[in-house]
């Protein structure tokens, strides 16, 4: 019973990670949304993120070690998952049993984990640079320009475009399993589920759309 106490919990933990960056995707988009429609706007908002000591020194950390938090514990799951599994099931037919999607989460989450290395290296550490190494003055309207230089090669806006295709995949099955695991059961499940599924494609095909803009738009110009 303590063996599988402690699986329930792992699981548990994992779900409630997940939910937390899946609120955290959102408010990311929505920032980054802005800017397809308004430079003013994005930088405002980006301003605002990056100046603000509560996001800067408490949901940002917070931010970073639920991240690290969410793909330890996928890995650690996975690989018990694995050893669990010492007899291959006869009956397994792949997508006759099960999604792609549920059967490669390690593999998009991989992916996924190294885009954000990337995302951390385009974005996050220049911040850091830009304010405490460098020192610079406070510029309110740098962020605009910021974003659209890092989508002018065509080789990053596609890795880009290919990670949030296998977010989109990856929030197929996690989103969804995130509310199973919390014992989510009642009448609300069937909308619920619904609305998990128009998440995990409405978001990451929005992040493509910012990508492929910001990109072409430049080459229009």
């Amino acid at each position: 019973m303590g063996i599988l106490s402690a699986s329930i919990a792992k699981k548990v933990a994992m779900a409630l990670s997940g939910l937390f960056l899946v609120f955290f995707l959102a408010q990311h988009f929505t920032i980054n949304f802005s800017s397809v429609f308004s430079e003013e706007t994005f930088n405002s908002w980006s301003h605002f993120m990056g100046t603000n000591p509560l996001v800067q020194f408490v949901l940002q950390p917070v931010l970073i070690f639920g991240v690290v938090f969410h793909f330890v514990m996928g890995i650690i799951l996975e690989l018990k998952n694995n050893k669990a599994r010492k007899i291959s099931y006869k009956s397994y037919k792949g997508n006759t049993n099960s999604t792609w999607a549920s059967r490669n989460m390690i593999i998009s989450g991989a992916v996924i984990l190294a885009f954000l290395g990337l995302h951390f290296y385009d974005f996050w550490v220049p911040e850091m640079v830009h304010k405490y190494v460098e020192s610079n003055p406070d510029d309110s309207f740098r962020y605009y320009g910021e974003l659209v230089h890092k989508f002018e090669s065509p080789v990053r806006t596609g890795i880009y475009v290919l990670s949030f295709v296998l977010l989109m995949f990856h929030l197929w099955h996690g989103f969804a399993s995130s509310f199973q695991t919390m014992g989510w059961n009642n009448k609300f499940s069937k909308a619920v589920k619904g609305f998990t599924k128009l998440y995990a494609i409405v978001i990451p095909l929005g992040f493509i759309i910012i990508a492929l803009y910001h990109h072409f738009n430049q080459i229009s110009h």
